[in-house]
Protein backbone atom coordinates (compact mmCIF):
# COMPACT_ATOMS: atom_id res chain seq x y z
CA UNK A 1 0.00 0.00 0.00
CA UNK A 2 1.40 3.42 -0.73
CA UNK A 3 2.67 5.53 1.66
CA UNK A 4 0.25 8.64 1.28
CA UNK A 5 -2.88 6.04 0.78
CA UNK A 6 -2.23 4.50 4.36
CA UNK A 7 -1.54 7.92 5.93
CA UNK A 8 -5.08 9.13 4.19
CA UNK A 9 -6.86 5.92 5.77
CA UNK A 10 -5.45 6.37 9.34
CA UNK A 11 -6.57 9.83 9.56
CA UNK A 12 -10.14 8.76 8.34
CA UNK A 13 -10.28 5.70 10.80
CA UNK A 14 -8.85 8.65 13.61
CA UNK A 15 -11.15 10.85 12.47
CA UNK A 16 -13.74 8.08 13.37
CA UNK A 17 -12.73 7.32 16.38
CA UNK A 18 -12.52 10.51 17.45
CA UNK A 19 -16.28 11.20 16.78
CA UNK A 20 -17.21 8.26 18.31
CA UNK A 21 -16.01 9.63 21.30
CA UNK A 22 -17.69 12.44 21.40
CA UNK A 23 -20.47 11.04 20.67
CA UNK A 24 -20.27 8.37 23.56
CA UNK A 25 -19.07 11.49 25.83
CA UNK A 26 -22.44 13.14 24.59
CA UNK A 27 -24.74 10.60 25.10
CA UNK A 28 -22.85 10.05 29.05
CA UNK A 29 -23.25 13.57 29.88
CA UNK A 30 -26.97 13.99 28.76
CA UNK A 31 -29.09 15.08 32.16
CA UNK A 32 -31.36 12.39 33.43
CA UNK A 33 -35.20 12.06 33.57
CA UNK A 34 -36.38 14.44 36.06
CA UNK A 35 -36.58 13.22 39.39
CA UNK A 36 -39.89 13.71 42.26
CA UNK A 37 -38.81 15.21 44.98
CA UNK A 38 -41.82 14.93 47.53
CA UNK A 39 -41.57 11.24 47.72
CA UNK A 40 -41.86 11.29 51.78
CA UNK A 41 -42.94 14.12 52.63
CA UNK A 42 -45.87 15.90 54.06
CA UNK A 43 -48.50 18.26 52.65
CA UNK A 44 -46.62 20.96 55.36
CA UNK A 45 -42.84 20.14 54.38
CA UNK A 46 -43.93 20.77 50.86
CA UNK A 47 -45.43 24.00 51.85
CA UNK A 48 -42.52 25.04 54.09
CA UNK A 49 -40.47 24.12 50.75
CA UNK A 50 -42.51 26.37 48.61
CA UNK A 51 -41.66 29.11 51.57
CA UNK A 52 -38.24 28.89 51.11
CA UNK A 53 -38.30 29.42 47.24
CA UNK A 54 -38.13 25.53 46.47
CA UNK A 55 -40.60 24.14 44.81
CA UNK A 56 -40.45 20.30 45.07
CA UNK A 57 -43.33 19.17 43.24
CA UNK A 58 -41.43 20.39 39.77
CA UNK A 59 -38.99 17.65 40.09
CA UNK A 60 -35.09 17.93 39.80
CA UNK A 61 -33.53 17.16 37.25
CA UNK A 62 -30.35 14.63 37.70
CA UNK A 63 -26.94 15.24 36.17
CA UNK A 64 -23.48 13.48 35.89
CA UNK A 65 -21.59 16.87 36.91
CA UNK A 66 -19.25 16.47 34.14
CA UNK A 67 -18.67 18.99 31.26
CA UNK A 68 -20.65 18.56 28.00
CA UNK A 69 -18.48 18.42 25.30
CA UNK A 70 -19.98 21.82 24.32
CA UNK A 71 -19.18 23.12 27.54
CA UNK A 72 -15.50 21.90 26.67
CA UNK A 73 -15.54 23.74 23.34
CA UNK A 74 -16.61 27.03 24.96
CA UNK A 75 -13.59 26.27 27.67
CA UNK A 76 -11.50 26.03 25.16
CA UNK A 77 -12.52 28.69 23.27
CA UNK A 78 -12.14 30.85 26.20
CA UNK A 79 -8.81 29.95 26.97
CA UNK A 80 -7.36 29.67 23.48
CA UNK A 81 -8.86 33.15 22.84
CA UNK A 82 -6.82 35.24 25.03
CA UNK A 83 -3.87 32.55 26.46
CA UNK A 84 -1.21 35.39 27.80
CA UNK A 85 -3.43 37.39 30.16
CA UNK A 86 -1.98 38.20 33.80
CA UNK A 87 -4.06 38.79 36.21
CA UNK A 88 -2.15 38.01 38.94
CA UNK A 89 -0.69 34.77 40.85
CA UNK A 90 -3.39 33.13 41.08
CA UNK A 91 -4.62 33.75 37.46
CA UNK A 92 -2.37 33.76 34.39
CA UNK A 93 -2.90 32.68 30.94
CA UNK A 94 -2.88 29.05 29.66
CA UNK A 95 0.27 30.35 27.46
CA UNK A 96 2.50 31.67 30.07
CA UNK A 97 1.49 28.64 32.01
CA UNK A 98 2.77 26.91 29.37
CA UNK A 99 6.16 28.90 28.97
CA UNK A 100 6.83 28.32 32.71
CA UNK A 101 6.71 25.10 32.64
CA UNK A 102 8.24 24.76 29.06
CA UNK A 103 11.56 26.49 30.17
CA UNK A 104 11.93 24.36 32.76
CA UNK A 105 11.84 21.22 31.20
CA UNK A 106 13.72 22.98 28.71
CA UNK A 107 16.86 24.07 31.49
CA UNK A 108 16.80 20.61 33.27
CA UNK A 109 16.87 18.73 29.45
CA UNK A 110 19.97 21.01 28.65
CA UNK A 111 21.44 20.55 31.71
CA UNK A 112 21.00 16.31 31.40
CA UNK A 113 22.34 17.06 27.83
CA UNK A 114 25.46 18.52 28.48
CA UNK A 115 26.67 15.74 31.69
CA UNK A 116 24.78 12.86 30.26
CA UNK A 117 26.25 12.62 26.55
CA UNK A 118 29.91 13.24 27.02
CA UNK A 119 29.75 10.68 30.15
CA UNK A 120 27.76 8.11 28.05
CA UNK A 121 30.32 8.37 25.17
CA UNK A 122 33.21 8.14 27.91
CA UNK A 123 31.58 4.87 29.57
CA UNK A 124 30.76 3.55 25.74
CA UNK A 125 34.25 3.46 24.76
CA UNK A 126 35.21 1.88 27.96
CA UNK A 127 34.63 -1.12 29.21
CA UNK A 128 35.95 -0.44 32.70
CA UNK A 129 34.45 2.41 33.11
CA UNK A 130 30.77 0.85 31.83
CA UNK A 131 31.62 -2.25 34.52
CA UNK A 132 32.40 0.55 37.09
CA UNK A 133 29.57 3.02 36.69
CA UNK A 134 26.81 0.10 36.35
CA UNK A 135 26.16 -0.67 40.10
CA UNK A 136 25.55 3.26 40.61
CA UNK A 137 23.68 3.95 37.75
CA UNK A 138 21.58 0.80 38.78
CA UNK A 139 21.00 1.82 42.36
CA UNK A 140 19.92 5.65 40.82
CA UNK A 141 17.73 4.68 37.73
CA UNK A 142 14.67 3.52 39.34
CA UNK A 143 14.03 6.41 41.96
CA UNK A 144 11.19 8.21 40.71
CA UNK A 145 12.15 11.61 40.62
CA UNK A 146 9.19 13.31 42.55
CA UNK A 147 11.31 11.34 45.41
CA UNK A 148 13.84 13.38 44.84
CA UNK A 149 11.62 16.52 45.01
CA UNK A 150 11.64 16.98 49.62
CA UNK A 151 15.73 16.44 49.25
CA UNK A 152 15.84 19.50 46.30
CA UNK A 153 13.45 21.54 48.25
CA UNK A 154 15.58 21.35 51.47
CA UNK A 155 19.10 21.51 49.92
CA UNK A 156 17.89 24.17 47.48
CA UNK A 157 15.36 26.12 48.94
CA UNK A 158 13.81 27.53 46.00
CA UNK A 159 10.83 25.27 44.04
CA UNK A 160 11.83 26.67 40.71
CA UNK A 161 14.92 25.72 40.57
CA UNK A 162 14.34 22.31 42.59
CA UNK A 163 11.73 21.41 39.73
CA UNK A 164 14.30 21.82 37.20
CA UNK A 165 16.93 20.01 39.17
CA UNK A 166 13.66 17.16 39.05
CA UNK A 167 13.95 17.27 35.38
CA UNK A 168 17.71 17.06 35.32
CA UNK A 169 17.80 13.31 37.37
CA UNK A 170 15.00 12.03 35.66
CA UNK A 171 16.27 12.93 32.19
CA UNK A 172 20.43 11.89 32.50
CA UNK A 173 19.46 8.48 33.03
CA UNK A 174 17.98 7.97 29.48
CA UNK A 175 20.19 9.29 27.74
CA UNK A 176 23.30 8.31 29.62
CA UNK A 177 22.04 4.55 29.09
CA UNK A 178 21.46 5.19 24.99
CA UNK A 179 24.36 7.24 24.40
CA UNK A 180 26.66 4.69 26.30
CA UNK A 181 25.34 1.84 24.21
CA UNK A 182 25.21 3.39 21.10
CA UNK A 183 28.59 4.45 21.55
CA UNK A 184 29.37 0.69 22.35
CA UNK A 185 27.20 -0.66 19.30
CA UNK A 186 29.51 1.37 16.80
CA UNK A 187 30.43 -1.45 14.63
CA UNK A 188 34.54 -2.55 15.17
CA UNK A 189 35.15 -2.66 11.03
CA UNK A 190 34.55 1.16 11.14
CA UNK A 191 36.83 1.42 14.24
CA UNK A 192 39.49 -0.94 12.53
CA UNK A 193 38.86 1.43 8.77
CA UNK A 194 39.83 4.25 11.56
CA UNK A 195 42.58 2.86 13.03
CA UNK A 196 44.42 1.98 10.06
CA UNK A 197 43.84 5.46 8.58
CA UNK A 198 45.80 6.50 11.94
CA UNK A 199 42.35 8.86 12.38
CA UNK A 200 42.93 10.65 15.52
CA UNK A 201 40.84 10.09 18.73
CA UNK A 202 39.15 12.83 18.99
CA UNK A 203 38.27 13.20 15.27
CA UNK A 204 37.68 9.58 15.46
CA UNK A 205 35.10 10.57 18.10
CA UNK A 206 33.00 13.03 15.92
CA UNK A 207 33.41 11.63 12.39
CA UNK A 208 32.82 8.20 13.13
CA UNK A 209 31.57 7.27 16.51
CA UNK A 210 28.80 9.95 16.93
CA UNK A 211 27.47 9.81 13.55
CA UNK A 212 27.02 5.95 14.04
CA UNK A 213 25.54 6.22 17.72
CA UNK A 214 23.48 9.36 16.99
CA UNK A 215 19.94 7.43 16.39
CA UNK A 216 20.12 5.68 19.79
CA UNK A 217 21.58 9.34 21.43
CA UNK A 218 18.37 10.40 20.30
CA UNK A 219 16.50 8.07 20.96
CA UNK A 220 17.55 8.51 24.63
CA UNK A 221 17.01 12.06 24.32
CA UNK A 222 13.34 11.36 23.24
CA UNK A 223 12.51 9.03 26.02
CA UNK A 224 13.92 11.47 28.58
CA UNK A 225 12.06 14.68 27.14
CA UNK A 226 8.84 11.82 27.74
CA UNK A 227 9.48 11.53 31.19
CA UNK A 228 10.33 14.99 31.63
CA UNK A 229 7.64 16.40 30.76
CA UNK A 230 5.68 14.10 32.84
CA UNK A 231 7.46 14.78 35.53
CA UNK A 232 7.39 18.67 35.48
CA UNK A 233 3.20 18.25 35.96
CA UNK A 234 3.60 16.11 38.67
CA UNK A 235 6.26 18.57 40.71
CA UNK A 236 5.08 21.78 39.60
CA UNK A 237 1.44 20.24 41.68
CA UNK A 238 3.75 19.84 44.43
CA UNK A 239 5.32 23.20 44.55
CA UNK A 240 2.67 25.65 43.35
CA UNK A 241 3.69 28.91 42.11
CA UNK A 242 3.31 28.80 38.51
CA UNK A 243 2.69 26.20 35.19
CA UNK A 244 0.63 23.95 33.54
CA UNK A 245 0.80 21.68 36.50
CA UNK A 246 0.25 24.11 39.28
CA UNK A 247 -2.62 25.10 36.60
CA UNK A 248 -4.36 21.78 37.23
CA UNK A 249 -4.14 21.96 40.53
CA UNK A 250 -5.41 25.55 41.36
CA UNK A 251 -8.71 24.61 39.16
CA UNK A 252 -8.97 21.57 40.97
CA UNK A 253 -9.19 23.65 43.95
CA UNK A 254 -11.37 25.76 42.38
CA UNK A 255 -13.48 22.72 41.84
CA UNK A 256 -13.61 23.92 37.85
CA UNK A 257 -13.82 20.38 35.95
CA UNK A 258 -13.95 21.67 32.77
CA UNK A 259 -10.53 23.87 33.12
CA UNK A 260 -8.75 20.64 34.77
CA UNK A 261 -9.90 18.51 31.64
CA UNK A 262 -9.05 21.18 29.28
CA UNK A 263 -5.68 21.77 30.69
CA UNK A 264 -4.94 17.22 30.56
CA UNK A 265 -5.91 17.74 27.00
CA UNK A 266 -3.50 21.03 26.31
CA UNK A 267 -0.59 18.78 28.31
CA UNK A 268 -1.15 15.79 25.78
CA UNK A 269 -1.02 17.87 22.86
CA UNK A 270 2.00 19.63 24.03
CA UNK A 271 3.76 16.07 25.24
CA UNK A 272 2.90 14.99 21.81
CA UNK A 273 4.34 17.81 19.43
CA UNK A 274 7.63 17.38 21.48
CA UNK A 275 7.89 13.56 20.16
CA UNK A 276 7.25 14.29 16.68
CA UNK A 277 10.09 17.36 17.79
CA UNK A 278 12.43 14.41 18.53
CA UNK A 279 11.07 12.13 16.33
CA UNK A 280 12.08 13.97 13.28
CA UNK A 281 15.73 14.93 14.31
CA UNK A 282 15.97 10.84 15.10
CA UNK A 283 14.69 10.68 10.97
CA UNK A 284 17.03 12.90 9.98
CA UNK A 285 20.45 11.12 11.71
CA UNK A 286 19.28 7.84 11.11
CA UNK A 287 21.30 6.45 8.09
CA UNK A 288 20.56 2.93 5.72
CA UNK A 289 22.99 0.93 5.43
Amino acid sequence: MPKKTLSLKAALVSLLMFLLIIGVWQLATLPAASVDTTAGMTAEQIEYQKMLGKDPTQGQVKSSGFPTPAEMGATAWKHLSNPFYDNGPNDKGIAIQLAYSLARVGLGFLLACVVAVPLGFVIGMSPLLRKAFDPFIQVLKPISPLAWMPLALYTIKDSSVSGIFVIFICSVWPMLLNTAFGVASVKREWLNVASTLEVKPLRRAFRVILPAAAPTILTGMRISMSIAWLVIVAAEMLVGGTGIGYFVWNEWNNLSLTNVIFAILVIGVVGMLLDQAFAGLQRKVTYVE
